[in-house]
């Protein structure tokens, strides 16, 4: 008996083209759904605009209740944890010593880039808190960077020195979260090089608790690949030099 070819099927452009415009339309209709739901739980909530509700939305698959239902979460918590708007250097002493997170260049896709050394964080020297504030001040720092158009940033983590003294489970959890529940679809792309094998003890333990698109924009990079892994994303002209690039490091606070 003779199997049947599968039938191959070709798209055109213009078909291409229309269902991604119904794919829009419909995006449009449930960003519509939800502005509605927000602002009748929060009138406050009608100054909010479209692409910040559009990440929610994007978040939880373009379910409507469950995306509302994060947004107004998220509004609980800013409007408690930031109650003035931005956290200040004051609130955040000991962490910014560290010198430990920097901000220059962009991604070949607009996207600004975060450099984060891991030897330099010391959980001892601050309390959880502090480094959740510390958090979100980068986070908004890395946001206010972006140029019109933009909603990612990209992130090199670099562990190199990185030991047991830089371990730290409970502030790793904490920047999941937060990243995560207050900032959905705002990372584009983490590198983590230079990794240890210390590292991956912890990675098995806070590896569940990273939500599945999450995970997707993670890249372990083989230090034998790492300049040519980075150039792929990143202009030499925008990587740091200590990546064979030309620009400085520059601390977050500077940014």
């Amino acid at each position: 008996m003779m199997e049947e070819k599968e039938e191959e099927i070709f798209y055109s452009p213009e078909k291409i083209v229309e269902e991604k415009d119904e794919t829009n339309a419909e995006e449009k209709r449930r960003l519509d759904l939800m502005r509605a739901t927000v602002e009748m739980k929060d009138p406050a909530c009608k100054d909010i605009d479209d692409s910040t509700l559009r990440r929610f939305l994007r978040a939880r698959d373009l379910d409507v209740e469950k995306a509302s239902s994060m947004f107004m979460k998220y509004l609980t918590w800013r409007r408690a944890f930031v109650p003035t708007g931005s956290i200040s250097e004051s609130e955040i002493t000991n962490e910014i010593a560290q010198n430990k997170m920097f901000m220059q260049g962009k991604d070949k896709q607009g996207r600004p880039i975060a450099v984060v050394l891991g030897a330099r964080h010391f959980a001892s020297k601050g309390s959880i808190d502090e480094f959740k504030r510390f958090l979100v001040f980068a986070l908004d720092k890395l946001c206010q960077r972006m140029p019109e158009g933009q909603e990612k940033f990209t992130v090199i983590g670099d562990l190199q020195g990185y030991g047991y003294c830089n371990s730290d489970v409970r502030g790793n959890l904490a920047a999941i979260n937060i990243l995560q529940d207050y900032y959905p679809e705002r990372l584009g792309k983490v590198f983590i090089i230079h990794v240890p094998y210390i590292f991956m003890t912890m990675w098995k333990i806070i590896h569940p608790f990273i939500d599945k698109n999450t995970r997707k924009k993670i890249v372990f990079v083989e230090n034998k690949r790492l300049h040519a892994t980075l150039r792929e994303d990143i202009d030499e002209s925008q990587l740091p030099k200590i990546y064979g690039g030309k620009l400085q490091l520059i601390p977050i606070q500077n940014g």
